[in-house]
């Protein structure tokens, strides 16, 4: 329990001193991650629609070329970024620019280096979970995009795109959730986030363990938040649960077997024709042409 109490006490000597320092780191953080998951979400909508471009044995030559140069262009940015660290890629594209060019090209900035390297990961794994929401969306419906005379755009856009949207939508939440507690290793290009605060701070109080609790707690409550969030879009998205599913096909519904409320219907023996047609027949009996 003493332990505990001393904790509490180094916590809130900490927060005095480098309170400031935190806001800003999970600000930064935020941003960050918010910014590069729209952007990488973008990317890989765009990686996942040219990497399903259909392409048959009779297309032309020029197009079956270029479909296939594309998905080898997409697969090879795939590959790259996830098979590699971020941390190494930051370093790779901050540090890379000025060495290939001689220091005559610099970084504007550290955060647009930093969104540009959290951004292509982001869309590295977001192409292929694109490409697998559009896959998992039923042939036939595509097929009859296609028998109503929608192109390929407008199927993608108003048929698989917004189904798709809705089977990925977990993994824009992961995506996001990754990105808060990866955008820890762009300390390595000196970009001030959440991280970046708890080592200045220990290196101007040699309280580790109490600022790597406040970093813990800190990274908790961002991820908790952002996964209420997407839950709420999520039920956003399916619509309202007050509704009524249909009991009883209304075209099963043939002819004859509706009854008018005052009258019936020509083909019903309770109308008033058909019981006069009746009344006729007994009376002066059935024609040959009738029979």
């Amino acid at each position: 329990m003493e332990r505990f109490q001393q904790l509490a006490s180094d916590i809130v000597k900490l927060w005095e001193r480098c309170g400031g320092d935190y806001l800003n780191g999970i600000k930064n953080t935020l941003i960050l991650a918010l910014v590069a998951t729209a952007i990488g979400c973008v990317i890989g909508l765009i990686c996942g629609i040219l990497n399903t471009i259909p392409c048959a044995k009779n297309d032309p030559p020029v197009k079956r070329f270029f479909v296939k140069l594309i998905r080898v262009i997409v697969r090879i940015y795939v590959e790259v970024f996830r098979g590699t660290p971020m941390i190494l890629q930051a370093v790779f594209i901050y540090y890379g620019l000025p060495y290939f060019t001689f220091n005559t090209v610099q970084w504007p900035s550290v955060w647009a280096a930093s969104i540009l390297v959290v951004s292509v990961n982001t869309g590295a794994y977001m192409a292929e979970s694109v490409r697998g929401g559009i896959i998992s969306i039923d042939p036939g419906q595509t097929e009859g995009a296609k028998a109503i005379g929608m192109n390929h755009v407008q199927t993608m856009t108003s048929v698989i795109l917004p189904q798709a949207l809705r089977n990925i939508m977990p993994q824009i939440g992961n995506n996001l959730i990754i990105n808060i507690k990866d955008s820890s290793v762009m300390f390595i290009i000196s970009f001030t986030e959440f991280f970046a605060a708890h080592r200045g701070a220990v290196g101007a109080t040699y309280l580790y363990f109490p600022s790597a609790t406040i970093e813990m707690a800190g990274y908790l409550t961002m991820t908790l938040a952002a996964s209420f969030l997407l839950r709420w879009v999520e039920k956003r998205m399916d619509g309202a649960d007050s509704y009524e599913l249909v009991q009883a096909d209304q075209l099963t519904m043939a002819a004859g077997t509706y009854s008018h409320p005052d009258r019936g219907t020509p083909f019903d023996e309770r109308s008033k024709e058909e019981r006069e047609r009746i009344r006729q027949e007994l009376k002066h009996g059935r024609t040959r042409g009738d029979r």
